[in-house]
């Protein structure tokens, strides 16, 4: 997620400078045969009116695009919202839910402790091992065969690096045989808060507010993989962007014909003008473009990364761990 409140021309210069030099070489080609055919008098211009009908309807069709594009982003920024907030319950439940009040075999203290401290620890990989899990390439991002080995090799290395750490008890070697680790360390979640139970180290009460949360987690889940693995309808998409080109590429021809009623220098003011319009009206395109898929790790997608790190932050201070990481600072002005 980009932070910072003025984007940097340099940003802007990296992703639209290829696009200029082309609206530059077009126009200034379309203007050059202008001018020749305009001394055999051939004119090429279309009339401007026709032209701004199109771009009116262009306009229409990629705002509505970028609206729920938005929606896209903003439905799964309140999902990792809910997954902070549900998280930090978690954390508190485990803290007090599990005693030796109804127990018919109490545990020590240190037991109880590592108790508390594995429910957590495994939560925090739960965390970190759906970002993963989201941030998978899609069909529609990988096209060779390739590049899915050298994904998956990519993966298990994010995997152990991410939740090794965090997982005590559990087996990661087992886990990377699943092809879904979130729904698997929620399940190890459920079975272990039934065996706390089997001892009377946790109440039914408060077995099925733990289990209650479990389901919220679940939701949690299902929800973001609802919009990973339903891409953008690709007729907006592909339909967007097509007309987007074809009102550009005919943009000139009813640029030339406004300016060469100014005089016949003016003609090249078209341009600078046709530059400017093209720019506007691709970079709207790909405001949308860039917005479709949340959960992929781009500059402008939901910070899980940095959700992560506050979540695991909050719940090891609960723990009263003080060898607790620093918040994960902006690197070039984006948050991922």
């Amino acid at each position: 997620m980009y932070v910072r409140r003025k984007i940097r021309w340099s940003v802007i210069f990296a992703f639209s400078w290829h696009m200029v030099i082309f609206y530059a070489a077009y126009s200034s080609l379309i203007v050059f045969v202008f001018h020749y055919l305009e001394h055999k008098e051939i004119n090429i211009a279309f009339p401007f009116l026709p032209m701004s009908v199109i771009g009116i309807a262009v306009a229409f069709y990629v705002g509505f695009k970028n609206s729920q594009s938005y929606e896209r982003f903003w439905e799964g920024r309140k999902i990792w919202g809910g997954i902070v907030n549900s998280s930090r319950t978690w954390a508190v439940q485990c803290l007090t839910y599990v005693s030796n009040l109804h127990a018919t075999e109490k545990a020590s203290d240190e037991e109880l402790k590592e108790i508390k401290t594995r429910l957590i620890y495994r939560h925090i990989a739960w965390i970190n091992a759906l970002r993963i899990h989201l941030r998978k390439p899609s069909r529609f991002t990988i096209e060779k065969k390739g590049h899915v080995k050298t994904f998956h090799d990519t993966l298990h290395a994010a995997y152990h690096e991410a939740i090794d750490c965090f997982i005590i008890k559990d087996d990661l070697s087992s886990l990377l045989a699943y092809k879904n680790i979130p729904a698997q360390l929620l399940r190890k979640q459920g079975e272990e808060i039934q065996q706390l139970v089997d001892r009377g180290l946790v109440d039914d009460f408060r077995h099925m507010e733990f289990m209650h949360l479990i389901e919220t987690l679940y939701e949690h889940q299902g929800k973001s993989e609802r919009i990973k693995n339903t891409p953008f309808p690709r007729q907006y998409s592909y339909f967007s962007r097509l007309f987007m080109w074809i009102f550009i590429l005919l943009l000139p021809l009813g640029l030339v014909g406004e300016f060469s009623q100014m005089g016949h220098g003016f003609t090249w003011l078209a341009i600078p003008f046709y530059i400017l319009i093209s720019w506007i009206f691709s970079t709207m395109e790909s405001v949308g473009e860039y917005s479709e898929d949340p959960f992929d790790g781009h500059m402008n997608d939901v910070p899980m990364t940095a959700l992560c790190r506050t979540i695991e932050i909050d719940l090891r201070e609960m723990l009263g761990e003080t060898n607790i990481p620093e918040p994960l600072e902006p690197v070039q002005d984006v948050l991922l």
